[in-house]
């Protein structure tokens, strides 16, 4: 009797100090790790994407290869060919996700205002939305601008910039209540053009350099839009 209660002794207890039995904890780590292996993967692929918008500023897009990208992220290119096969994938994976803030940034920039608001203050907090974008992520304007990115991003900006002039549209409406929709759309081309031509500029300088350039950038678009708002 006594080795029966001594046995009974070493017997798991039920509830919280229940020890779960090797098959319960096997299933549990199986579910787990692909649930750590895509975390990695999405780790590496943010590192790569991070390198190649680093090289593409560096050197542009023709210039760029997927080993300098490899060696800026740190990793071997057998590494990187495991996430993506050339670099037109990267710098398209790249645009894509920099173009889905981008519209993010349209949202915010561009919604919709009061018609008494100062036009001086509805410029400006459009301009520093888009600024503060651009500067963030300087490889958007060299890969959406230049003349040798995949045809398949060229696509994707078109749209993107005629997404852009339809919301710059909206924008103004609201302050040329008179003005046929014609003259409203040419209006915000015309805007979009310049904020484009003053965007170079900007990128090209640092520090006040570029705070000046910004101001300039502003008080240009003031300066054509005014005449027409009064």
């Amino acid at each position: 009797m006594r080795v029966t209660s001594r046995v009974c002794q070493r017997l798991p207890r039920t509830g919280d100090n229940h020890v779960p039995a090797k098959s319960e904890r096997t299933a549990k780590e199986a579910k787990e790790q692909p649930r750590r292996r895509q975390a990695r993967g999405e780790r590496r692929i943010a590192q790569l994407l991070e390198a190649a918008a680093s090289v593409f500023c560096t050197t542009g897009y023709t210039a760029a290869s997927t080993n300098a990208i490899a060696r800026e992220a740190g990793v071997s290119p057998g590494t990187l060919y495991q996430f993506f096969p050339n670099k037109e994938a990267i710098a398209i994976e790249l645009g894509e996700r920099l173009m889905s803030e981008m519209r993010r940034t349209y949202g915010e920039a561009l919604a919709p205002v009061d018609p008494a608001t100062p036009l001086e203050e509805a410029v400006g907090a459009a301009v520093d939305r888009f600024i503060d974008f651009n500067c963030r992520h300087p490889v958007f304007y060299t890969l959406m601008h230049g003349s040798d990115i995949p045809g398949r991003m060229a696509e994707e900006h078109d749209a993107l910039h005629a997404t852009l002039i339809g919301r710059v549209e909206a924008l103004l409406t609201p302050f040329l209540p008179d003005t046929p929709a014609a003259d409203v759309r040419r209006t915000a081309e015309v805007c979009v053009g310049i904020y484009k031509a003053g965007l170079e500029l900007v990128l090209a300088h640092e520090g006040e350099e570029r705070e000046a350039y910004v101001r300039e950038l502003k008080n240009v678009l003031l300066r054509y839009l005014a005449p027409l708002v009064d």
